[in-house]
This record gives structure tokens, sequence and C-alpha cells, in this order.
């Protein structure tokens, strides 16, 4: 295996503190947001989540496409949700459902599409085993 890139990102002050990339690019605050009983107003660690994996998703998406001589429409999206949850032990746990609009193509070839990037976006192979992922081709 050869590592392509490594990003390195430091948080102080956990859910309602400070998240600082080694670039500079990310420094924002991170809160506690107000469906968990927080104030909001700031982002936090499930959209952060949410955000790369949607990104990522979409790219390993244009990634096979292009593999098949495909262009996806530019009005193709990737939504993530990301959700956190509690077991009855008391342990925590996040599910992901990701919403997948391709354009362009009929919905089994989506369909077919989405299975493929599933495969090689390295947030799925990363979550596989370890957190429920909900795949959905939107019409």
């Amino acid at each position: 295996m050869k590592r392509m890139y490594t990003a390195e990102v430091t948080a102080t002050g956990g859910r309602s503190g400070q998240i600082k990339s080694s670039d500079g690019i990310l420094d924002m605050p991170v809160r506690l947001p107000e469906g968990l009983g927080g104030k909001g107003g700031a982002t936090n660690p499930e959209q952060l989540f949410a955000a790369g994996y949607a990104a990522c998703f979409q790219s390993a998406l244009m990634l096979v496409a292009g593999k098949q001589k495909i262009r996806l429409d530019e009005n193709s999206t990737v939504t993530a949700q990301v959700g956190l949850d509690q077991f009855e032990d008391g342990r925590f746990g996040l599910a992901v459902q990701l919403d997948v609009k391709v354009d362009g193509v009929d919905k089994a070839k989506a369909e077919e599409l989405v299975a493929q990037a599933h495969e090689v976006c390295p947030y799925s192979v990363g979550t596989r085993g370890n957190i429920d992922v909900k795949l959905n081709v939107l019409d």
C-alpha cells in the first residue's frame, strides 16, 4: 500500500471547541448541535463527516462512470446524512444514508454505478462492517 495523502486536524475542547488543520485552511469552532441540547451556531463532527463522505463518494462515482466512458450530468449530487445513535448499553455509533442523484443515465445504470462507487470510495471502504451505510438512488 502506498500512502497518497495525509490530512492533519487538531481538535481542542471536544464538541464545544475548535478544529484547525495543519495547513490553516480549516480553523473553526465546533459546537454541540441544538438537536443534542447544545447552542448550535457552528459545525459539528457529524456535519464534517457527512461533507467528507458526500464529496468522496461523488468523486468515486465520477471515477467509475468515467471508466465506462460515461460523463455524469453536472446536476448529479450526493447528499450524506450522518446520524449519531446511542445503543441500549450506552455506546454511541454512526449511521449513514447516501442519497445519490445520477442525472443522464437510467435508474438501472445509476444503481450499478452507485454500487461500484461504494466498492471504491475510501469512506465506504473504511466504514464497511463498522457503520450501517444505506445507499438511496434517487429518481
